[in-house]
């Protein structure tokens, strides 16, 4: 008898139980109270106690006196801090069409715009020298400007500018891959603000290190010839945030407020939360603050992430579609409220520790049975069914007392049907193991017949013996559930022989396998099953000649990749799109044959040995056949690998 599976049979049937009584021990609580003739419930006497001792005169007056000061500070505090978001969205305003506009001082260049005009090469050093002054101009002209981009259309040339080092020209023959470039192609206006971002290389021109790469708000301009509107480059500005950085940080209580500047797509421009920007605002309150009318000030907000009040802005002129949010929680608006309900509450101390005394006699008169029920209760979460105690009393909880005992004792009566069950089943599946032929007697067996086939001169016989004993070994090895790719290539290998031996000369495979990757660790059995399916599934009488490929190589980020490949008949579409969705989704096919089962236990093995980064893939090739590609990590987890 195998007495630590009954222990372990008695643990899960307790925990069970005691999830199901603990579930509905609410119900039946109030169930033996609203039956109790012994009179007042517990719930009843600790409530109407210190309801009269305490809590009704005492709360009632905080509660009145907190509610009148919060609603005198909700009107005047919102009011203030409207009118300093207003004030705040001007200055922003100013500053971002200072910046937008910039690029309209080198229309009164006029050298500069020959330039834009004729293109650099009409008189290279002159004109290039024109195109350098203009950058470095504009650039010295505000020192929170990051990058300079210049284009020019007639010669397909651009320049860059960053931190005053300014490129050499260079191509840019797709300058409408460029996304806001081709927007402004079709934008009517000559400025679009791209939102926070991390700098890049325009043309890849600028060196950028990594560790000058920072969030940056960039202004794409157009420029035309004016007024013949003639189309004749771009200028693209990046400026770091330290100017809207300054002008906000006037605006908001840092740590205590939260503080957003959105633009017309949503797209945060700027927010006391650094990881946050350039992201697009889909919050619910925001949406709420885009519906409020012409003229509204503030909305009230309460979730799980935010309590408080939420002031808001709709800026003007050119980016009229822009918003400008502060939101203030509860805890900064009501601080001077709650400090004042302090003083009234610790006024009010000396009356409560009176009846905080009393309550706290009554409690522990009343919680000791409940603390001995909870005690037989561990007792019986660890498998010991008897109770320490006799009784806890006549009202509810001496009720449930009896009532639990009685539990535990049929509880008791249940696990000794169980497990006497439970050691049949053993029995049973005992007879059955020992009915099975033993793997030794096999291969020992195998041995003999490849012996005779030697001295009978019958190679190809020994042949597939040797392949057939190498798969039985392989599968029957229940100590190694982690092998090396080279035991499953074995494996494979031996396998394909003996469809070789089937087929003859109708079927040829190959293996195409780095040898870096030999020696690396895989689940064992992930590979024959891809093949079997290649037999079962691909190859029909209409093949002429079957073909199987199978690659393995390490690629540049140290994943292995491990694809097999047929030439067979392939499924359609319908039935490629049923395989995925049961492969990736566990989505059930219409009919009961799952074709993809052996392929969706091995990608369950994978996602499991791998935590989730091993990728699988099922495709169809454009020749005909079957193609499955497995993706895994170099290096297994250490504790998956040491199972």
């Amino acid at each position: 008898m195998n007495y630590q599976n009954i222990d372990l049979l008695k643990i899960k049937l307790c925990y069970n139980v005691l999830k199901i009584m603990a579930r509905g021990k609410v119900s039946f609580l109030l169930y033996i109270t609203s039956h109790n003739d012994m009179g007042w419930s517990i719930r009843k006497k600790l409530i109407i106690f210190l309801l009269l001792a305490t809590v009704v005169p005492f709360g009632s007056s905080i509660a009145i006196s907190y509610f009148h000061t919060t609603k005198s500070l909700d009107e005047r505090f919102v009011s203030t801090n409207h009118e300093l978001i207003e004030k705040g969205e001007e200055e922003l305003t100013t500053y971002l069409n200072d910046v937008a506009q910039m690029s309209s001082v080198l229309y009164r260049y006029t050298p500069f715009m020959n330039v834009m005009r004729e293109g650099i090469s009409q008189n290279f050093s002159s004109n290039q020298e024109e195109v350098r002054r203009a950058l470095a101009y504009l650039f010295n002209s505000r020192p929170e400007i990051e990058q300079m981009h210049l284009y020019i259309d007639r010669d397909k040339e651009s320049y860059t500018n960053y931190h005053s080092r300014i490129s050499g020209r260079a191509k840019y023959e797709d300058i409408l891959s460029h996304p806001y470039y081709y927007q402004l192609m079709r934008y009517p206006g000559f400025s679009i603000a791209e939102p926070p971002h991390e700098i890049y290389s325009y043309n890849d021109i600028s060196v950028i290190p990594n560790s000058e790469k920072k969030a940056v708000l960039s202004f794409h301009n157009i420029i035309r010839d004016v007024p013949i509107e003639r189309f004749l480059g771009f200028l693209s500005i990046d400026i770091n945030l330290s100017k809207i950085s300054a002008i906000s940080d006037r605006l908001y209580t840092k740590d205590l407020e939260d503080f957003y500047i959105m633009d017309e797509n949503d797209i945060i421009i700027y927010s006391s939360i650094e990881k946050e920007l350039g992201k697009v605002n889909e919050e619910k309150w925001f949406k709420q603050v885009k519906k409020e009318p012409e003229g509204g000030k503030s909305i009230e907000w309460k979730d799980a992430q935010f309590s408080g009040f939420i002031v808001h802005e709709k800026f003007s002129e050119s980016f009229k579609d822009w918003y400008i949010v502060k939101r203030i929680p509860y805890d900064v608006l009501y601080k001077g409220a709650r400090e004042t309900a302090l003083i009234n509450i610790l006024i009010g101390l000396i009356t409560l520790v009176f009846a905080l005394l009393g309550t706290l006699f009554v409690s522990f008169k009343l919680t000791a049975p409940i603390k001995v029920l909870i005690r037989n209760m561990k007792k019986v979460e660890n498998g010991e069914f008897k109770a320490d105690f006799d009784t806890l009393g006549t009202d509810e909880i001496g009720m449930l007392g009896r009532h639990f005992k009685l539990m535990i004792t049929k509880i008791d009566e249940l696990i000794e049907s169980e497990y006497k069950l439970e050691i049949e089943n053993k029995a049973s599946q005992l007879r059955v193991l020992q009915s099975q032929i033993n793997p030794h007697f096999l291969y020992n067996a195998f041995q003999s017949i490849g012996t005779l086939a030697l001295k009978s001169k019958a190679v190809p016989v020994y042949t597939l013996l040797t392949s057939l004993s190498n798969i039985m070994r392989y599968s029957m090895n229940m100590k190694d559930d982690i092998v090396p790719i080279t035991a499953e290539l074995n494996h494979v290998k031996s396998y394909l022989l003996l469809q070789k031996q089937r087929f003859d000369e109708q079927f040829e495979f190959e293996l195409n396998i780095e040898e870096e990757v030999k020696e690396i660790l895989v689940p064992k059995m992930i590979l024959q099953p891809i093949v079997e399916n290649c037999f079962k599934h691909g190859f029909d009488q209409e093949v002429k000649k079957a073909r199987i490929l199978m690659e393995a190589f390490l690629d540049n980020d140290n994943q292995v990749w491990i694809q097999v490949k047929d030439n067979g008949t392939g499924p359609s579409d319908e039935q490629l799109e049923k395989i995925r969705l049961e492969l990736f989704y566990g989505i059930p096919k219409e009919d009961k044959q799952r074709e993809a089962i052996g392929l969706k236990n091995i990608f369950d093995r994978l996602q499991i040995y791998y935590h989730n980064q091993a990728n699988m893939s099922v495709n169809r090739n454009e020749e005909g056949g079957f193609t499955v590609t497995i993706v895994i990590p170099k290096v297994m987890p250490k504790e998956v690998e040491h199972l």
